[in-house]
Order: structure tokens, then sequence, then C-alpha cells
């Protein structure tokens, strides 16, 4: 593989009836993110993206701003984010907090913050879902298939997805990955790049959280 980039979507559409559509945000950094990687020299020799609504229009925002119609992407499911909303409802549970659906965002992300922590420290206990532990070997394997495509590669995924990937990454084998990944997790924007070199000694993190494509006014979180 060599080069692979982890893309996060664009936007979605926090507060609409179907969160997995991208905003208009959403499509524009989608479109300025695949004009940036043109003029940066990117030319993927594989495209790879999970199988969520949010994934595949990002993908098609990238690639007319970049010209890449012609490039037929791998649709892999273990590349897609999260239940953020089973967690959220399991962390209502276990504490016996109400559940609410809070549409103001710093309400929200403070909300999501606690209920995200507590599902990473959990691992494989808690009766969540999809344990977090899961999640991260999860996504170990989205890599892993990724790197047996021809490089370089472009992945569009979720935040989380890559936080988790990132955090393996830069830790010791046996550190546990949760605290990191947390921090990691509030910090990666919308349509941001996270390069990983993949050699014979394993994969490694190049750069994270890359949005030099975007605006001020376009940079965004959630």
């Amino acid at each position: 593989m060599g080069l692979l980039l982890l893309i996060r979507h664009g936007q979605a559409s926090f507060g609409a009836d179907d969160y997995d559509v991208l905003s208009d945000t959403g499509w524009e950094q989608a479109r300025l993110l695949g004009r940036w990687l043109v003029d940066t020299g990117t030319a993927p020799a594989s495209v790879a993206h999970g199988g969520m609504r949010r994934h595949r229009e990002t993908w098609q925002g990238l690639a007319e701003g970049a010209g890449w119609r012609d490039r037929a992407p791998v649709i892999d499911p273990d590349w897609d984010e999260f239940d953020h909303l089973a967690v959220l409802e399991r962390h209502a549970v276990v504490t016996g907090e109400a559940i609410r659906h809070d549409a103001d965002r710093p309400a929200f992300q403070a909300r999501f913050e606690t209920a995200t922590g507590h599902w990473a420290a959990a691992g494989m206990d808690g009766g969540y879902p999809e344990p977090y532990d899961a999640f991260v070997a999860r996504a170990r394997r989205a890599l892993e298939r990724a790197a047996g495509l021809p490089g370089p590669g472009v992945v569009v995924t979720s935040g989380g997805v890559i936080a988790a990937l990132a955090a393996v990454l830069v830790l010791s084998r046996d550190a546990p990955v949760g605290p990191v990944w947390t921090r990691f997790n509030t910090v990666i924007a919308n349509s941001s790049v996270t390069r990983v070199i993949v050699g014979r000694s394993g994969a490694r993190l190049l750069t994270f959280n890359e949005h030099a494509h975007l605006p001020r006014s376009l940079v965004t979180y959630r």
C-alpha cells in the first residue's frame, strides 16, 4: 500500500431527521478537499469507504472536486462509525439518566464526551451492543484490508474510527487505547486527512487531522 489517506466524512446533518445526510457545508468541505488533494499531487491508486451514506456522499463530493469520476470505491462496512445513539442510550440506562435528544450542539457534545468516555473505559464490558474493544478491533481489520490494496490509497470513514487507529498507532502494544482515543475523537475536523504509512514493519501514523483545505468558516467538528 505505501501511503494511506484516512478521510473523515464531511459535516452530517446534526438535528435533522436523517443525520447520515451531508449538510450543504459537508458537500462543500468534500469538494474543497478533492481540489486540494489534486493541487498537492495526490493521485490514489485505490479508494475505499464505509457503508454509511455520509461516507458515500463525501466520496462523491471529493471525486467531483478532484475530477476522479473514473475510480470505483471498495465499500467496506468495517469502516463504519460506532452507533453513537446506542452508546448514549446505554449510558443513560447505566447512570439512571433520562434519554435526551439535545438540539443544542454544546449540550450534546458534553453529553457525548461523557458517554463515549465511559464506553471506552468499559472495554468489552458494560452491556453495549458493540463494546469499545470490539469497535477498535473492527477498525484494525479495516486498516489491514486497506493495506492490501494498491497504493497510495484513499479511505473515507468516520472520526471515531480514525481516532481509534491513530491511538493504536502512537501507543505501545499493551497501552490502553481509550484515554487517547477520547482526546483524538473530540478534535478531529470534518473532511480532515490523516496519513498512515504502511510498510513491511507495519502501519505508522504520519500526520493527524490535516484540514488546510478549509477556510476557518468551514471548519466544523460535528
